[in-house]
């Protein structure tokens, strides 16, 4: 049983030989911008484009955004780092707000009492698959004239309003890493639906070189290119998504059945559908995380913590406000459940008893 290793198949060794005998291995090909065209399209983007990483997506959206120095940009406390880091990239400060306890994404209510004349945008994170209130968050926006960037990097597939998350904002940002909802082994996208401006970022991760033979470049670039071959096995895996996000939403629904009687579980907002990228629980307050997650591992099953809250972190506490008390409490006695493709429905029905059995043979619940 495994946590959220990649289902990777004969279609994907496929794919990786012939971009290998093609010969074009590195940034050049045609499969990366056929994948960001297929991407776009299933997402109903206008423009997509292929980076390296799920960071350096974020980092390119700020960046193109002209977010620097002396801006101010609100994130959640819950989320993994690199949200934050690429706020510091570019020499902006982070504003380091609490979560909604329901959905554990970022709170409007928090985010609205933190603007200040220096904040420029806001960047939602739509945590382990589920959607923030983007409703809510788009009107803050656009009532303060800010930029809305959404972190989409663990909810590719997800919609609220039937529209895909990474689409709503001004910019939506991808992560393909090998534990995501489908994977290039590493790699990442920009979204949206201003071409202009994503052509200016695809600009910006080729090294900003003017097309020509010299090698002439108009402003500061990046290396943030996906490879060739990196996209032939997006484009292998994304012929396959339907089914990865099936597997992770039909695992939620049987932790759910067995074990929402004696655990709280991540919900998601009103009128969006979650993907559950990883079904993720808290478990009760009398209970130590770290022996149950031991006991977990002597049958076999994998699990892991809630990230860490950002305003815990040590390198960040000159960003921090106020304590975000609603994080910490999910981080306290939250875990993830095995939400892997590789797994299978018995899997999980497997691992949600031998987690009641261990809660209610404590008398946790």
């Amino acid at each position: 049983m495994e946590l959220d290793a990649p289902y990777i198949g004969i279609d994907e060794e496929k794919a990786v030989v012939e971009a290998l005998r093609s010969g074009f291995v590195s940034s050049v090909g045609p499969l990366v911008p056929e994948f960001e065209a297929a991407m776009a399209a299933r997402l109903n983007a206008k423009r997509a484009v292929a980076v390296q990483s799920g960071t350096a997506a974020l980092h390119l959206a700020l960046h193109a955004l002209g977010i620097g120095p002396g801006d101010e940009v609100i994130v959640p406390s819950l989320t993994f780092i690199a949200t934050v880091n690429a706020v510091l990239y570019v020499g902006a400060r982070p504003i380091i707000v609490d979560v909604d306890p329901i959905t554990w994404c970022i709170d409007p209510i928090e985010v609205e009492s933190a603007i200040t004349s220096k904040t420029k945008a806001i960047i939602p994170v739509h945590l382990y698959g589920v959607p923030c209130d983007m409703k809510r968050l788009k009107e803050i926006a656009n009532a303060y004239s800010l930029y809305l960037i959404e972190d989409a990097t663990e909810a590719l597939g997800a919609r609220f309003g039937g529209s895909f998350v990474g689409t709503i904002g001004d910019l939506g940002c991808l992560s393909f890493n090998g534990n995501k909802m489908m994977t290039t082994g590493l790699g990442g996208m920009v979204l949206g639906n201003d071409e202009k401006r994503l052509d200016h970022i695809h600009h910006l991760a080729n090294q900003a070189k003017v097309n020509g033979p010299e090698y002439i470049h108009d402003e500061i670039g990046f290396n943030y290119r996906m490879t060739n071959i990196g996209a032939a096995i997006g484009l292998a895996q994304l012929k396959r998504l339907e089914t990865f996000l099936n597997k992770k939403i039909a695992f939620r629904s049987i932790y759910k059945e067995i074990l929402e009687d004696v655990l709280t579980f991540q919900e998601p907002n009103n009128g969006s559908s979650p993907v559950w990228w990883l079904t993720t629980v808290k478990l009760p307050v009398c209970s130590k995380v770290h022996t149950i997650q031991e006991q977990m591992m002597v049958h076999g099953i994998p699990t892991r913590r809630i990230f860490f809250p950002l305003d815990r972190q040590k390198y960040l506490q000159k960003f921090v406000r106020k304590p975000c008390k609603v994080a910490h409490e999910i981080y306290e006695q939250g875990i993830c459940l095995p939400s892997s493709t590789v797994n299978s429905e018995d899997d999980a029905h497997f691992a949600a008893n031998i987690l009641k059995k261990i809660l209610v043979g404590k008398r946790m619940v």
